[in-house]
């Protein structure tokens, strides 16, 4: 070791010398272990020999042992069977006799011997061959000594045979595994192979099923293996299924006959409930659907096919009911949990079964034969529906209700109003009938929304939401634990109102056919939102509050069309309800209000284009609006731009109307004391933006000259605006104000376009068709090879910009 090197150094070299060290130990140890077991196993020299012993073995002893017994057990037994079916019939009877009795005593006797002497899986493989022997010893009976007898029947009664033969079999040699499961597996068979030997038809063979089922289930109870256990409950669950199947066939074809079967497989399925708790739910659920469909299919075949559904609903509500605990019956949480869930679900297909006729109340109205006020209407026809669609949802609808849960209530909310929209389709009701109906459905909808706390009284608070976690976790927090549960009286007062908007769209719809359906409905509406914005709470209210705007809206569109208005008249009184709304906004704070009122005079704008005469006193009536909205300070911003620019376009469409070519003459007069007004602004707060002291006096003369500027032909007009806009844009710079260096220099630039447009399009048409595409391509080199530059410029303008007032 040099100690002359640095001490930095000398540490590196130090570290690598120990790595080395530690790497040698290792190899050496790995060697010592290798060696170890090559001298303290038996086989350690041959594997030596043949791999280097390092490589992992791929099968244990055990197995490749029981692959071997395995192998060997099934080529004996396929050579049993070749020697049964070929070289059988080549010995005589006596032959025949003692190859049987000799090969299945001797095979069947050997596990005895192989079990004394500890060759377990040995004995195992050949207790098999043996009970393989067993099979063909009784199918080779059958066809020497009785081969006239029935093929079925002489099976059945070889299956029991040959059960109780193995089960005995098993009880003998009790280190055997296979004889008791296969004893069970034979057990399967007699039963339904004796019904179909004797004639039975579906019912009878399904019975038998069921009877074995029923005896497996029993064996489940008792002590014996887990391979036998496990094969009697598979058994007993192939034969189940296999039964109710057939059940739910005869039930529709047979009712009494399946009704029996079906109640039968209940109760194997509740008594199975025990055996198996992981899926007691499940059969239990498997048995309320079988009890359903036992008392339904026979009510149903006594009943007219209309009533159907009905009656599967009702049987289906009624175990449903037994979900909830009964101090008198005493039901396991399981089972009652498997009815629950198999009744609410037969009255859920009910319930979609009647969806169609609800659809039809909501959107069948939307399909109009005729015009707006014809006084043609369609009367509304079942469409292939029965009435009784009505009263499964007034069932499901009950049934939700005695639930006693949130989620029960707001479903019997939901089908309390689909029963009431689909009433006009599947009942047929006349016009007037059906339209009663509909608002009676928009009320009582809303009618919830002002009130939920009716239908959550005894219902638990929502649990709140956990605060949220710190460092990483808080983003996965936010994303899925921050949802908190929604509180009942939300949920039914929004349920309420989303119900009551679809009841009022339909019950709207129809009455656009008559005049007076058409206000009657209008009002009602106005005055169901109304009360919900009178007497809702928080973001209800505010919703129904926007309703009440859109249908007062109408009513005043309505009025203006009964009145025969021209749609540029009705726009000009469609700006009531914006102005409306604006009164309102004083004294109840609601945006929704004033943003739906926003909305409506925008429509009643846009309905005045066509006639520009009526336009202009729009556009100034707008501009009062905003300009009384203005006058409240939290809407004084937005309220004084959206005045100014509604009155300056009011003043343009007005000149253009008059056919005036020279505004300035009306504009100036304005700028004028405008900018006066800005100056004296401005020196009382210095703090003041440009773009409020000069913005409108300066808009109000360069916008309209700039349009008239592009309209007129003469010299004299874009010269003086440009001189006007140049001086604008100087003023601007030299007192670095905004408003005025950009309205200023975006007027000039304008006019400079105006100016050299017609010299531009002679130079492109004397210039080749080659030569702009090749300019466009070096102006993008330019701007590429400068860009960083450009872009630097450009935030330099930014932050000068952004310095101005």
């Amino acid at each position: 070791m040099n100690m002359k090197l640095p001490p930095a150094e000398e540490l590196r070299l130090v570290d690598e010398e120990l790595g080395r060290l530690d790497a040698r130990r290792a190899e050496l140890l790995a060697r010592r272990a290798w060696l170890l077991g090559v001298l303290h196993s038996p086989a350690g020299r041959p594997a030596a020999l043949f791999g280097g012993g390092a490589a992992p073995a791929e099968t244990s002893p055990r197995g490749a042992q029981n692959a071997l017994l395995t192998l060997g057990g099934v080529l004996l037994a396929v050579a049993a069977l070749a020697f049964t079916l070929v070289s059988w019939g080549s010995m005589g009877i006596a032959g025949r006799s003692a190859v049987l009795l000799a090969v299945t005593s001797a095979t069947l006797a050997a596990p005895a011997v192989l079990l004394r002497r500890g060759l377990a899986s040995t004995a195992e493989a050949v207790g098999a061959l043996g009970l393989v022997l067993t099979v063909l010893d009784a199918y080779a009976l059958h066809r020497v000594a009785l081969p006239g007898t029935d093929g079925t029947g002489y099976a059945a009664v070889a299956a029991a045979v040959l059960a109780g033969l193995w089960a005995a079999y098993g009880g003998l040699l009790r280190g055997l595994r296979l004889p008791f499961p296969a004893a069970v597996a034979a057990a399967q068979l007699p039963l339904p192979l004796g019904a179909v030997a004797a004639g039975g038809g579906p019912a009878v063979v399904a019975w038998a099923g069921v009877l074995t089922a029923a005896a497996d289930l029993l064996l489940l109870a008792r002590p014996v293996g887990l391979a036998a256990r496990i094969t009697a409950g598979a058994s007993a669950g192939v034969l189940a299924a296999g039964a109710l199947l057939t059940g739910g066939w005869l039930s529709v074809t047979s009712p009494w006959t399946g009704a029996p079967l079906l109640a039968g497989c209940a109760a194997l399925c509740l008594y199975g409930v025990r055996a198996a708790r992981p899926a007691a739910g499940a059969l239990a659920a498997v048995a309320g659907l079988a009890l359903v469909a036992a008392v339904a299919g026979p009510a149903r075949a006594a009943l007219p096919a209309d009533w159907t559904v009905p009656v599967y609903v009702v049987a289906g509500l009624a175990l449903a009911a037994l979900w909830r605990p009964v101090r008198a019956v005493r039901i396991p949480e399981a089972v009652r949990a498997g009815f629950g869930l198999a009744g609410g679900g037969v009255a859920a297909l009910g319930v979609v079964w009647a969806l169609p006729p609800v659809l039809g109340g909501l959107l069948g109205p939307a399909a109009r034969g005729a015009g707006v006020w014809s006084g043609v209407h369609a009367e509304p026809v079942p469409g292939g529906y029965p009435a009784t669609a009505a009263l499964v949802l007034l069932l499901a609808a009950g049934g939700a209700a005695a639930a006693g849960r949130l989620w029960g209530r707001w479903g019997a909310v939901v089908l309390g109003w689909a029963l009431l929209t689909a009433l006009p389709v599947v009942l047929g009701l006349p016009y007037a009938a059906g339209l009663a109906v509909r608002l009676v459905a928009t009320g009582g909808a809303l009618a919830l929304a002002v009130r939920p706390g009716a239908l959550t009284r005894g219902l638990p608070e929502p649990v709140p939401a956990p605060e949220r976690p710190a460092g990483a976790w808080g983003a996965a927090w936010t994303a899925g634990a921050q949802a908190a549960p929604v509180a009942p009286a939300a949920l039914l007062a929004w349920t309420g109102l989303a119900a009551g908007a679809a009841s009022a769209a339909s019950a709207l719809l129809p009455a656009l056919d008559t005049r007076a359906a058409t206000f009657v409905v209008l009002g009602v509406l106005l005055g169901l939102f109304g009360a919900v914005a009178a007497l809702g709470a928080g973001a209800v209210r505010e919703a129904a509050a926007s309703a009440a705007v859109l249908v007062a809206a109408g009513l005043v569109g309505a009025a203006a069309a009964a009145a025969g208005f021209a749609p540029a008249v009705a726009g000009l009184v469609l700006l009531l309800v914006p102005a409306g709304t604006a009164a309102v906004a004083v004294r109840f704070r609601s945006a929704a209000v004033e943003v739906t009122g926003v909305v409506v005079g925008a429509v009643a704008l846009a309905l005045t284009v066509p006639r520009p005469a009526v336009l202009a006193p729009a556009l100034a009536l707008g501009g009062l609006i905003a300009a009384a909205t203005a006058l409240r300070p939290e809407r004084r911003r937005a309220g004084s731009w959206a005045a100014g620019a509604l009155f300056l376009a009011a003043a343009w469409v007005r000149l253009a109307v008059w056919g005036v070519t020279v505004p300035e003459a009306y504009t100036l007069p304005v700028t004028v004391p405008a900018l006066v007004v800005g100056f004296l602004r401005r020196r009382r707060d210095p703090a003041a933006s440009s773009w409020v002291a000069y913005g409108p006096g300066l808009a109000a003369t360069l916008l309209p000259s700039l349009v008239a500027v592009w309209s007129d032909p003469s010299w004299v007009r874009p010269l003086l605006l440009g001189t006007g806009a140049l001086a604008v844009t100087l003023l601007g710079a030299r007192f670095r104000l905004r408003a005025p260096l950009l309205l200023g220099g975006s007027v000039l630039a304008l006019v400079g376009v105006h100016e050299l447009a017609p010299y531009v399009v002679q130079l492109v048409g004397a210039l080749p068709r080659w030569l702009p595409p090749a300019a466009a391509g070096l102006l993008l080199l330019a701007v590429g090879a400068t860009y960083e530059r450009r872009l630097r410029e450009a935030r330099l303008l930014r932050e000068r910009l952004a310095r101005m007032r």
